[in-house]
């Protein structure tokens, strides 16, 4: 398989949370185990190129040779504010369960901290249908005008 190759830009775009600060542990009412509620999402600094966000939740210390995927919304629009799953247009793709919703964080017992990394990307053109994780990484690489995470942390 050959990876399409993404620009690294991080310049003004920045995710969020009013939930967690960054690198600290994610409140059990956003766990699998807990409420299984996303957490609320602030976005700034969309650039001005964008055309829509991309959002994905991943975990990648999960025991599975590409991580475990929580979370995947495509179609969030170019703007500075907060995540609006309710915004025209937003779609929501398959997670690693094969579900389309916000899958919390839920890893091994004993098995150490895990990071989920909360990961925007706003985009130069639209993402067609709702690719998993890899796909979009692969197809929409040289899309992604810039990006940017929020890293959250839990274990069992």
């Amino acid at each position: 398989m050959q990876r399409t190759l993404m620009p690294l830009n991080i310049a003004d775009l920045t995710i969020s949370s009013p939930d967690f600060e960054p690198r600290t542990r994610l409140a059990d009412e956003f766990t699998a185990e807990g409420g299984n509620v996303a957490p609320r999402l602030e976005i700034t600094g969309v650039p001005a190129d964008a055309i829509e966000l991309a959002l994905i939740v991943h975990d990648p210390d999960a025991p599975l040779p590409l991580g475990f995927t929580h979370w995947i919304v495509y179609g969030l629009p170019a703007h500075d504010g907060p995540v609006d799953l309710d915004a025209e247009n937003v779609r929501i793709g398959e997670n690693s369960a094969g579900k389309r919703e916000y899958m919390g964080p839920r890893p091994p017992a004993g098995h150490g901290e895990h990071h989920y990394f909360f990961t925007v990307y706003a985009l130069d053109h639209h993402v067609e249908g709702t690719p998993s994780r890899e796909e979009f990484l692969d197809g929409y690489g040289r899309a992604i005008v810039e990006q940017n995470r929020i890293v959250g942390l839990f274990s069992n």
